[in-house]
C-alpha cells in the first residue's frame, strides 16, 4: 500500500473502523527531528509496502492530531509513530526513537 496522508477525523475513523493493523505517523513540517524521523519511516515503508501506513502533517491537521491524542490517551508529540491494532494503540514512540530498526522490530513481529 505504501503510505497515505489523512487530514480529517472522518478519514481516520474510516481507516480505524476496518479494524486493520496500521502504522500512523504524526509529522511536523518545521521540526528537523521530525524530518529525520519521517525519513526513517519512508525507508521502512519502501522496504515493507505491505504495511498499511498513514500520516498527517501536524500544521495541516491539528484537529485530527488532537483527536488521536484525546481519544486514545496518548500524549501528542511530533514526530510520533503509533501502531494501531484492533482499533487501539498497541505501541507508540516519538522523536529520536523513531528509527527504521525500531519500526521493523515492533511492526514486523507477529501481531
Amino acid at each position: 500500500m505504501g503510505k497515505k496522508k489523512l487530514e480529517t477525523i472522518e478519514q481516520f475513523q474510516e481507516v480505524l473502523k476496518n479494524g486493520e493493523r496500521f502504522l500512523f505517523i504524526k509529522h511536523s513540517l518545521t521540526c528537523p527531528i521530525s524530518q529525520a524521523a519521517f525519513q526513517e519511516c519512508e525507508k521502512f515503508v519502501a522496504d515493507y509496502p505491505e504495511v498499511d501506513t498513514y500520516y498527517l502533517f501536524v500544521q495541516e491537521a491539528r484537529p485530527l492530531s488532537n483527536y488521536i491524542a484525546e481519544t486514545f490517551g496518548v500524549k501528542h508529540e511530533s514526530p510520533q509513530a503509533l501502531l494501531f491494532e484492533n482499533g487501539a494503540v498497541a505501541w507508540h514512540t516519538s522523536h529520536w526513537n523513531i528509527t527504521y530498526d525500531a519500526l521493523k522490530k515492533q511492526i514486523m513481529q507477529a501481531p
